[in-house]
């Protein structure tokens, strides 16, 4: 990904790079394609209709990501009280995801996967709103 690259050539950032920031940017949107992934293997799954929730909640994960990958992204301007949320958001929509998807990680690699990679965003997550400013 290029967001070091991006972010540190903006012009209103001057050098002032939040490094937790850029990590969980770069985590939002590897957890959004891991859990569109993930939604996708459970659907083509025999058990199909034992991962319902499991798809539902990577398919929420991967959208919540995203958004908060891109609004974390911006930096022209300001709208920290809502970029905080968001990104608290995501932290909670990605433990449910990751938890739902431990409870299937020993019958499908795929959702082990997912499982890791959530648990790794919201970590980003947690960790970067103290740099939101």
């Amino acid at each position: 990904m290029h967001v070091h690259e991006m972010i540190t050539s903006h012009p209103e950032v001057q050098g002032n790079v939040a490094e937790k920031l850029l990590r969980c940017i770069e985590d939002c949107y590897s957890c959004a394609q891991t859990c569109t992934s993930c939604a996708d293997a459970c659907l083509a799954e025999p058990s199909v209709d034992t991962l319902k929730q499991c798809i539902r909640l990577n398919l929420d994960c991967a959208d919540v990501c995203a958004a908060t990958g891109s609004m974390a992204s911006r930096r022209t301007g300001s709208n920290v009280p809502v970029l905080r949320a968001v990104m608290l958001a995501c932290e909670q929509a990605c433990r449910a995801c990751g938890d739902e998807c431990r409870r299937h990680a020993d019958m499908h690699e795929h959702c082990r996967v997912c499982a890791d990679e959530c648990m790794r965003c919201a970590e980003s997550c947690r960790d970067a709103v103290a740099e939101v400013r």
